[in-house]
């Protein structure tokens, strides 16, 4: 059976709908259902599962950078930076 429903969409939208479902030569219904069945069906087919990446690990050893002794040295740094970049607007 088939139901009869108001869809309020932004005015562009519908807009590209329309020449979107002209284009397919489809009717702006069988548009919208189309996308509806595609946004609710459970399954996914192979290309539209993302892969999972995983970030790279770093194996960097010899400790902070020259100049730095601990996290206090550290944290001075950042923050004259940061008082820096505003001084210059941030560009």
């Amino acid at each position: 059976m088939i139901k009869r429903t108001t869809v309020r969409l932004p005015a562009e939208l519908l807009k590209k709908a329309q020449r979107k479902a002209a284009a397919e030569n489809k009717t702006l219904t069988g548009l919208m259902e189309e996308g509806l069945r595609y946004v609710v069906a459970d399954k996914q087919t192979a290309s539209d599962k993302r892969e999972r990446i995983m970030p790279r690990v770093s194996t960097a050893t010899g400790g902070p950078a020259p100049g730095i002794r601990s996290f206090k040295d550290l944290q001075e740094i950042e923050d004259l930076e940061y008082i820096e970049k505003l001084r210059k607007g941030f560009k």
